[in-house]
Parts: structure tokens; sequence; C-alpha cells
């Protein structure tokens, strides 16, 4: 007996434009390989290939009634992604009409590399508050002259491990407005901020400024490409970690990230509350505890995920894929979830603060149970990673990141805003 195919049904362009405009929820997800979607894609598409739908749809769309879209480049990925889906229990799963070839027939822009709406929206920020920053060159006069810097980078304590400025000490991003004072106690010392390109070391930067701190603060230009690029020495494999607060600049963080968080407009929720978003089933809800993965593994609320705090701002579109989502966080000091809640909600999302007296309930010990990583295939290789980049590479990814306010405002559908 011949089976029948079910009908792809479609979605125009127009139509995924007026959803995200009106903040309406909406995943529009890119079925092809990594390499291939940093290649260009819509500002707000997420990535899931193909052979990941199984293993990730279900994760990273929590909501079976959500609104997804999915779409190739005219690979013949999209009947069989929608088959999958709907086997997932996806019911209002469709295809983008014309694919890749349509969005861009339609006249909207294509946004190259990953992550790409977030480090549009690092742009920005430096754009419009002019985060200060120093060059390679000038920050390694400071290091030959042994001033009174503190250098801190914002990156995972991985990335950092493989390479890092000389004296840099591992702060990963959510936890810089907790920890710089512990490094730095001295207002007198310099601090500067470092990522392997642009984006991080800007947040970090103006996050460290929107909180106050009494110190000169800048972030290193370019962050260890502009290092790479300028022709000095980068080291490997450190383990400096920047300590934890006590006393009274603990407190002090929890204040001034909290300032920041209202000056945002983010909203605090108590544990009843959340209650009640959890039971509305007509929205998505992502639940982050932003903590590094050590402090959450050794016990977190049910419920919620692990991504630390930086990572989240950073890679907000594999966090969070269905645009217009709720987005609650938590931590058990509170810094964290307000500076990472500060950005999420500048970059237009709905953000909830789950008061940090709450996460003392019950707690779940171990991981998260995210899918397991993928593997090497089809991946974009980054020009920022690692120790082996070609210099024409990361030139030419800081070129690209220059241009992103621009094409900001040829898309029109971010919805960004400054504080």
């Amino acid at each position: 007996m011949m089976i029948q195919a079910m009908s792809v049904q479609e979605i125009r362009p127009q139509d995924v434009r007026q959803s995200l405009l009106a903040r309406e929820e909406i995943a529009l997800i890119d079925l092809r390989e990594e390499a291939e979607f940093a290649l260009g894609h819509p500002l707000f598409a997420a990535q899931i290939p193909l052979r990941r739908i199984e293993a990730e749809a279900a994760w990273r769309l929590p909501r079976k009634d959500a609104q997804v879209v999915v779409y190739d480049n005219g690979d013949d990925l999209v009947a069989p992604a929608l088959d999958q889906l709907r086997a997932l229990g996806f019911t209002r799963a469709v295809a983008l009409a014309g694919g890749l070839q349509g969005w861009r027939e339609a006249g909207y822009e294509l946004f190259e590399d990953v992550n790409s709406y977030s480090k549009a929206f690092g742009e920005l920020v430096e754009h419009r508050r002019h985060t200060p920053s120093l060059p390679a060159p000038d920050v390694q006069a400071l290091i030959d002259e042994k001033a009174d810097i503190a250098i801190l980078d914002a990156r995972r304590f991985d990335e950092y491990a493989t390479m890092s400025i000389p004296g840099g000490v591992s702060t990963p991003g959510a936890e810089l407005v907790l920890r710089a004072r512990a490094v730095a106690p001295d207002p007198d010392t310099t601090i500067i901020v470092n990522c392997a390109g642009r984006t991080r070391s800007i947040i970090g930067t103006q996050s460290l400024i929107n909180a106050g701190l009494p110190n000169r603060i800048y972030a290193l230009r370019n962050g260890t490409i502009g290092w790479t690029l300028a022709g000095q020495d980068l080291e490997t494999g450190q383990q400096r970690r920047a300590p934890a607060p006590e006393g009274t600049l603990a407190d002090e963080a929890r204040t001034k990230a909290r300032e920041v968080a209202y000056r945002a407009g983010v909203k605090r929720l108590t544990l009843t509350e959340l209650d009640h978003l959890r039971a509305d089933t007509t929205r998505t809800l992502y639940q982050y505890d932003v903590r590094l993965p050590e402090d959450y593994e050794a016990g977190h609320l049910p419920g919620f995920r692990n991504a630390q705090g930086g990572q989240l701002v950073q890679e907000t579109d594999h966090f969070a894929p269905v645009r217009g989502a709720r987005i609650v966080l938590v931590d058990t000091l509170g810094p964290r979830a307000d500076m990472s809640a500060s950005w999420l909600a500048q970059l237009g999302w709905e953000v909830y603060v789950l008061d940090a007296d709450a996460a003392s309930g019950e707690l779940a010990i171990g991981p998260d149970g995210a899918p397991a990583p993928r593997g090497p295939e089809g991946r974009y290789k980054r020009p920022y990673e690692g120790t082996d980049n070609k210099q024409a590479a990361m030139q030419a990814y800081l070129d690209w990141e220059y241009g992103l306010v621009a094409q900001l405002e040829r898309d029109g559908t971010h919805g960004f805003f400054v504080i």
C-alpha cells in the first residue's frame, strides 16, 4: 500500500516579519548545518540541523503548540523536518514559503555568522553608550609598566584556559558585577574586560559601568583577536579564577545589580507568581539558573535549566529560540540574574527574576538533562576560538561586526533598546 506524504503548509516571509514586529511567539528554525547557517540567515533565526531535530526540538521548543517555521536553502530538508516535528507533537509547524531565497526575494536582510542578533546588539550598545575601550598595544604597555590594572576575562572558563591575555583572571560575564570588586577592591585599579572578539567584552564593560563601579573600566578592543593581530603573545592553560565576594562587597553587588535591572524594566517574581506563569499553557516559558555549571550542579531549583548568564546573553538564539517567549532567571545571590535579565530586557524579551530567597527551597542535584552536545559535523569554525586562526579570517570577522549596527537599521525588526 502506498503511503501518501502529508502536505506541506507554508507561511509567507511577510507574515513571519509581522509576527516578529508584533512580538508574537514564533520560532524560525534553519535546518541546515551550522557552517551553512553562518553564511546567511534572518536576524532571529535559530539553527537546528535536520539530523538533530529529534534530539533538540523538544528541549529548545518547550511548548508543542507554539508557531514553528522551518526553512532551508533548496536542500530538501523541510518535508522530513516537518514529519519529525509532527511526530514529536508539534501542532503548528510550517514551512517558510520559498525558503531562504523567499526571504531574500521579499527584500529582507540576511545576517552572517552565529549568535548574530546578540552580537549586533553588542555593537548597538557600544554605538549608543560609547563604551570605552583600549587597543591591545595600550594594554600591553600597561602590563609592561606593571600598572595597577585587573584584566577580567568574560568568556567561559574553558575558553579562558585555552588562551588568555597575560595576567587575565577568569570572570565569566554574569559574574563580573558580583566578583569585580573582589579582584579589584581599590577604586584606583583600572579594570580591563576582554573576550575573544567584541560582544562579551562590550557587554561586560558596560555591565560594570551600568552598575556604577568606581574604577576606570575599559573593554580590550577586539579581544584576543585584536591581541593576536597586534602580534602580541597569549598565555595558555591558565587557571586563575575571580574569587567570590564577601560581606559588604556581596551586598553592594546585589544592590547595584538590582538597580540596573529595575532601570531596564525587569519584573520580579515570588515562587507563587512563578507557579502562575508555569500554569499558563498559552505561552512558552524558559527558566534558567544563570550561575556557573559547578554551582548549578551542586543544587538548583527543579524546573530550571543552566545557562551561564554571559552565555545566555551571547547565545540567546540557542537558549531561547522562541522569540516572544517569557524568560525567568534565578540566582541564589541575585546579581547574576539581575544583570543577565537587564540585558535580555534590552534585547526585547519579557524577562523576570525570581527573588533570590526563593532559590533556597528544595533543590535538585546534577546537570539539567540538556541534549548531548553536537559533534564536529557541519560546525562553523569561529575565527575567535582556539589558537590556529588565520589573520585574514580574524580581520574579516571584525569588519563584519563593525557593520552590524547599520544592518540592524536596515532590517528594522529588532526592537532593542539601550539603557
